[in-house]
Parts: structure tokens; sequence; C-alpha cells
């Protein structure tokens, strides 16, 4: 077992987990269960530093982005002089954005269109229990979440039948696809170039597509624009767009590289009534 440990003003579990970005986490003993693939850690904290316990110490030094220096972060936030994103930079300075698997968050997003977090928690979990790996961890059983070959020969039905409503059709067909193409071609297209390729696959949109390239493949340069981006731009910039296309474009103009960052600052910091 190894054990990471980190100041808790920059790593703040609930503030990391809560904010949209990740699905497969559960209460467990004084934090939170994390899965991600394969693989598990326990994430807890007592408000001075943050422990990630698990068997692989390297590969969640890299999800959790712990070579990061968010202090720069928080303070590039507040630099735009923007009051509710000062605020959330501030209170939650310790949300940080993860590097998760990029097949993983293909499907996952996909599930999340038109969803709410706990039913997309269950199907995600349904679809790991039917067709992933048993794993055991700190005396807890798991599911890794399936490859795309095993997702491809699942079935439209199986979606059906794990919860996944009209996405049934969009989880089978993308499954197929990248069981037989791979992802490797989307690694190597620029966050412009990933974007547009990802909304060729079915049942992915605009601001799907920016999720995954923003929590799959880590372009920080995405900003997802949802209900309540357009319900900020509105009454924290004082926009008038109603194209969320449009209103996208004028978020990464304004934030560049640091998009990504911003943007999960706003939307968390607005749902907390911050």
């Amino acid at each position: 077992m190894e054990k990471i440990e980190y100041g808790a003003e920059f790593f703040n579990p609930l503030h990391t987990l809560d904010c949209g970005q990740i699905f497969r986490f559960t209460p467990f003993k004084d934090g939170f269960m994390v899965i991600s693939g394969e693989k598990a850690c326990y994430l807890h904290s007592d408000g001075k530093k943050t422990v990630v316990e698990c068997d692989d110490g390297d590969y969640f030094y890299n999800f959790f982005d712990l070579e990061r220096d968010y202090s720069a972060i928080v303070e590039k936030a507040k630099s735009y002089g923007v009051p509710l994103l000062s605020r959330s930079a501030e209170k939650c300075a310790g949300l940080r954005l993860l590097n998760q698997r990029k097949e993983e968050m293909i499907f996952s997003f996909i599930i999340s269109q038109n969803n709410n977090i706990p039913r997309i928690k269950g199907i995600i979990s349904r679809i790991c229990a039917g067709l992933g790996e048993k794993r055991e961890f700190m005396g807890m059983e798991y599911f890794a979440f399936p490859s795309a070959a095993a997702l491809a020969n699942a079935g439209a039905e199986f979606f059906k039948n794990a919860g996944c409503g009209y996405r049934d059709i969009f989880l089978d067909e993308t499954a197929k696809r990248i069981a037989a193409e791979g992802i490797e071609k989307l690694e190597k297209l620029d966050t412009y170039a990933l974007k547009k390729e990802l909304m060729t696959y079915k049942g992915i949109g605009a601001k799907v597509a920016d999720c995954i390239s923003l929590f799959g493949f880590s372009r920080r340069d995405s900003f997802p624009v949802d209900v309540w981006i357009e319900k900020i731009y509105k009454e924290d910039f004082g926009g008038k767009l109603t194209d969320r296309n449009k209103i996208c474009d004028y978020f990464c103009g304004l934030f560049k590289e640091n998009s990504g960052y911003m943007q999960q600052y706003l939307f968390y910091g607005k749902r907390q009534n911050l």
C-alpha cells in the first residue's frame, strides 16, 4: 500500500469530486473510495493534509494532477476581476482537475447528457458490474470500467436494461466504433480538431465533446457550456449571446489555456451559491 500526502489547501477531496467531472466515487471510512478504470484509492483529508492511499502511487499522483501548482491558477482566476470567479477560486482553491481515462470519459459523458448525477452514477455502476472485472481494495468490492471491446459486444439491449434510455444506441454504436478503430488518432489532434472529431461519434454533441476533451484528454483550453454556464454568462458576465457555441467561444477567448480551470471554479461556485 502506498500513501501520498498533499497540503489540503490546494487539494480538497469534496470540491474535487463534487464538481461534476467524475462519477465513480462513494463515501468510504473518513473520506471517499475513488475508482478510475481498474484502479481504486482511498481519499481523505483532516483539513490540513489530504491523503491518497492506493496500490499505484504514480497513477494517482498523475490522476489528481499533483505535479501542478494550483496556487498560481487560483491567483490567475482572481486576476480577471470577476467577483464570482474570485470568490469561487478562493473558497474552492482545493478543487483540482483530474486526468482521467479517455475511453471511460467518452462513455461516461455520453451517459451524462440530459441526466442527473445520481442517475449517471447508477447507470455507470450497473454497466461496470455487468461487464467489468471484479476487484477488491481495502476490503471493498468494486468493478473495473469495461473495455471498449466488452462494451461493443454487450449490445444495445444491455445498455437499455442498465437504464441508459435513448442513449443505448449511442453507447452501442460508439463502443463498436472505438473497438474497431481505437482512439489513438484522437490523441494526436489539437483541441479544436479533437472536439470536431468527437462530435462525429454517435451521441456526442458540442457540450459533451468539450467535457470529454477537458476531463478525458486533459485539454485545459476547453470550456463546456451547459445551463449553469449560460446562467453565469448572463448574470455574472452580462452576456447577451444565446447560442451556446458562441458562448463557448467567448469564454475560450477570454480564458484561453486556463479555460477548463475557470469553468470548474465558475460552475462549482455558482452551484454552491458562493
